[in-house]
């Protein structure tokens, strides 16, 4: 039994929060908003997506952050078919952001600093493939730029085993069901309780120290990449 539903059936206890009825993941391209003008997309996963969409919400330049899942074989998924470890898919984000004020190597920055790279068999207490990291690449030049900053990681001496997430083509993103999005605002008490107790922000406070906390002026576009 994955970590998630160990805790998130004591935070709800604690915080009295009912969970909304399950549905299946909708076609990204189905949702309003899906080619807003201006802003470029990005797809992520590392683990649980409630702390990855909260993350990455907080970057600025990203005007929005969905979660859901992908890379996987199963139609229109549902958060209890994926979470089976059964469809291919896994846990992601699609984040659209404005490529006018931080660029896609600041998300890659903000992107090493949510998870642990180095962990092949899922994040933290959520286990299985479903829960591993990954980048989905939209455009040849993201492609370039992730493997660039995946190689700079993994030579840096951060880690002391390989950098492990994959680097792969975009695939179709199925919106993941409405009580997943915005978990971290809508439902804050249960998901501050799992958040700390998987772990994952020791983890990153150990990794990076002072490095956690990242200027984001230095990845405009108007200040360059560095």
């Amino acid at each position: 039994m994955y970590m998630r539903k160990q805790l998130l059936g004591l935070a709800l206890a604690m915080s009295a929060v009912a969970m909304l009825p399950g549905c299946a993941g909708k076609d990204a391209a189905e949702q309003p908003g899906a080619e807003a003008s201006g802003l470029a997309v990005a797809t992520f996963a590392a683990g649980c997506f409630w702390c990855v969409e909260a993350d990455f919400e907080k970057v600025p330049g990203v005007a929005a952050v969905t979660s859901g899942y992908t890379g996987g074989h199963t139609h229109s998924p549902t958060y209890k078919q994926v979470s089976r470890g059964t469809t291919g898919h896994r846990e992601a984000v699609e984040v659209r952001y404005d490529p006018n004020i931080v660029s896609y190597d600041g998300l890659l920055q903000a992107y090493w600093r949510i998870g642990n790279p180095t962990d092949a068999g899922g994040q933290f207490g959520d286990r299985g493939t479903e829960y591993t990291t990954a980048i989905w690449y939209h455009t040849e030049e993201q492609r370039v730029a992730a493997e660039k900053s995946k190689a700079k990681l993994d030579t840096s001496g951060r880690y002391k085993k390989p950098v492990v997430t994959p680097i792969l083509p975009a695939a179709r993103f199925y919106v993941a069901e409405d009580k997943h999005q915005d978990y971290y605002r809508r439902h804050a008490m249960s998901y501050e309780f799992y958040r700390y107790l998987s772990g994952r922000d020791d983890f990153l406070e150990r990794t990076w120290g002072q490095d956690l906390r990242l200027d984001f002026g230095k990845f405009s576009v108007a200040a360059g990449t560095p």
